[in-house]
């Protein structure tokens, strides 16, 4: 495996503190009982809003009158291992760079066996609800993204 955004392995692996869980139901696999390619977004997906709340960096994020949102910019999941249906999976999540406006947010999945079978990165970038442009964070903001994962 040699992702990129992954330099050393371990001491990538070692960086995250936080994960949530999902068991592969049965509508998330293909005809051939192993998960379906698309997914891995929608888990890490929920990840990330959980990871959010961990940090409770924004506690009114969906709400009708927040002003910023956060919004995907590009997404990526390497696929290491096959994922079956009824597996249990633990999606960690963690910051692994703070912009003005954007974060870039890393993903590890592990199965059961503690093996790693997905990982993943992605850009997200805050913007004005209003104007749809980028909106910088604060720096509390970038201390707490940055500080806690």
């Amino acid at each position: 495996m040699k992702e990129t955004y992954i330099e050393d392995l371990k001491q990538w692996e070692k960086e995250f503190k936080f994960y949530t869980e999902e068991i592969v139901r049965f509508g998330d696999v293909d005809m051939y009982g192993h998960l379906n390619n698309v997914v891995p977004f929608s888990y890490f997906e929920h990840a990330r809003i959980e990871y959010f709340k961990w940090l409770n960096v924004k506690s009114n994020w969906g709400s009708p009158d927040e002003k910023y949102i956060p919004v995907a910019a590009d997404l990526q999941c390497d696929y290491l291992k096959q994922v079956y249906y009824g597996e249990k999976l633990r999606i960690y999540v963690k910051t692994a760079r703070v912009g003005n406006s954007s974060i870039d947010i890393h993903y590890m999945v592990k199965n059961e066996k503690d093996e790693i079978v997905l990982t993943g990165r992605g850009a997200l970038v805050q913007i004005n609800k209003e104007t749809g442009r980028p909106a910088s964070w604060t720096e509390e903001q970038k201390t707490i993204l940055f500080g806690k994962s």
